[in-house]
């Protein structure tokens, strides 16, 4: 069962050829016998989730059928959940219990979904390798020795090793893309509005966006198909139509003008551009036609993007002061103490380090000098995808520079840690949508292609996935470690 897409297990529990008590226990049962291994999960939900898969049965008894009903789903332990534990990866909300569901939450609990556990990751989504947790480090289920990139590695990590069908995700600036790519699965990021943010605890508001982990094409354009419009909770919410994404993928595929930056090519790992080129010659001798574009300002997304998100983030975090709610130091004579030992000793260094440099970027004297310039650079990059997109339908590169790298390798080298994201944050930046499938192996790692679409074009990235995985095989690869 466990090999099987989120498609096929649809089909199956429509059919009765299971239950989904059997299938949700049988998810259970295996990040029970194999995630002592990856650390991908925090929490473990079995006695929601088992009564919740009941009820499903019950109803499709009396042939009552949600859209997605009976079907195993990890949550992104970012996303607010109902009576179950939402920690953030930090200690600062490590026993904090919401009263309320996320938008994203409630859309899939309504279309039938189970949750089986809410999925480690980079303490407040801030990492790329998914080794800032307060709940530790999450493992590459390729090879243990190594990140399955972050800040949603532990969703990645679950969906690559079989523990579940699928799960949810946030990015920020690559957070859902880089660690597809690292684990060998599927990732997508919705344009900025698509998705509601309401109950998503926020890193930088003006560009996170959540999204899907699946091993297929078609199960990201199922599952987008529920968790995306218009919600009033949500003052950033698209009121923009949502298309029918798993019949637009469907629909005969028409070639396609698909433009390739010269500056995610530029200084690129020899054996990751073989890789990459290989797959433009297969994409070209079925429809697609290729043109080199510019991004010249796509180089700066990192330098930018490291000036505005630690900027959002050292106003959202403000919140977590030890009063409301969250971790509450002990032993303290006054307020103030009470503040600093709280945030001292409730967040970590990596989300310590984030906030002071986003305080300096705002303070006085230092606004005009990296925070309005980095805007700037921001428009700058929207201004130059715009003109891209007059030529062309959707950009591929790399979705990351290299493979996986071993655990530790860059914990003491914050620049080369955020350089891990060089091809993504432009994306954010811009709150464009984008999307990473497998395309190859490097050293037996994962390799990831990378499809960026104009705004609202999910329906263009999902058809070329779609299409190029029904034309590789890459997508069905499985890691050895939880292999049967």
């Amino acid at each position: 069962m466990h090999n099987k897409t989120v498609s096929e297990l649809k089909n199956d529990l429509e059919k009765k050829e299971v239950s989904s008590l059997e299938l949700t226990q049988h998810f259970i049962d295996r990040v029970k016998k194999y995630d002592c291994k990856l650390n991908s999960f925090i929490t473990l939900t079995e006695e929601h989730a088992l009564n919740q898969a009941k009820k499903i049965d019950q109803e499709i008894s009396k042939g009552e059928f949600r859209p997605l009903g009976g079907i195993p789903l990890a949550q992104k332990d970012i996303f607010c959940t109902k009576n179950i534990k939402t920690t953030c990866g930090s200690k600062m909300l490590e026993n904090f219990i919401s009263p309320y569901d996320a938008t994203v939450v409630e859309k899939l609990n309504e279309a039938g979904m189970i949750i089986i556990g809410k999925t480690n990751m980079d303490e407040f989504a801030m990492g790329s390798s998914n080794e800032t947790s307060y709940f530790g480090d999450v493992k590459n289920p390729w090879n243990t020795d190594y990140v399955p990139g972050g800040s949603s590695g532990g969703s990645a990590a679950c969906v690559a090793a079989r523990l579940s069908p699928c799960s949810t995700g946030t990015d920020t600036g690559g957070s859902i893309r880089q660690p597809a790519s690292l684990t060998g699965i599927c990732g997508i990021k919705p344009t900025y509005g698509r998705v509601s943010r309401y109950g998503m605890i926020a890193f930088a508001s003006s560009l996170d966006q959540a999204g899907i982990f699946t091993r297929t094409a078609e199960d990201c354009a199922l599952m987008l198909s529920y968790i995306s419009g218009y919600d009033p909770k949500d003052s950033t919410s698209s009121r923009k139509n949502v298309p029918n994404y798993v019949k637009d993928i469907k629909q005969k595929f028409t070639g396609l003008k698909i433009g390739i930056p010269s500056e995610f090519l530029d200084g690129l790992d020899d054996n990751v551009k073989n890789v990459f080129e290989e797959n433009i010659k297969i994409l070209e001798k079925n429809g697609c036609s290729f043109k080199p574009i510019n991004l010249k300002s796509s180089k700066l997304g990192v330098s930018a993007y490291q000036v505005v998100a630690p900027a959002e983030c050292s106003s959202n975090l403000s919140r977590f002061d030890g009063v409301r709610f969250g971790y509450r130091a002990d032993g303290v004579k006054d307020i103030e103490e009470l503040y600093k030992k709280s945030r001292s000793h409730g967040f970590g260094a990596e989300v310590k380090r984030r906030i002071l440099i986003g305080t300096y970027a705002l303070s006085a004297g230092y606004y005009d000098a990296y925070y309005l310039k980095a805007q700037k650079i921001r428009q700058i990059i929207s201004s130059e995808f715009a003109a891209a997109f007059k030529d062309v339908d959707l950009i591929l590169g790399p979705t990351a520079p290299d493979c996986a790298f071993k655990l530790g390798e860059k914990t003491n080298d914050p620049i080369a840690m955020y350089l891990s994201d060089v091809f993504t944050v432009s994306t954010n930046l811009a709150g464009l949508p984008a999307m990473s499938i497998p395309m190859g192996f490097k050293n037996k790692l994962p390799l990831g292609l990378q499809i960026i679409g104009n705004h609202f074009d999910e329906s263009k990235i999902l058809s070329l996935a779609n299409h190029f995985q029904q034309l590789t095989d890459w997508h069905t690869m499985q890691p050895n470690i939880t292999r049967e």
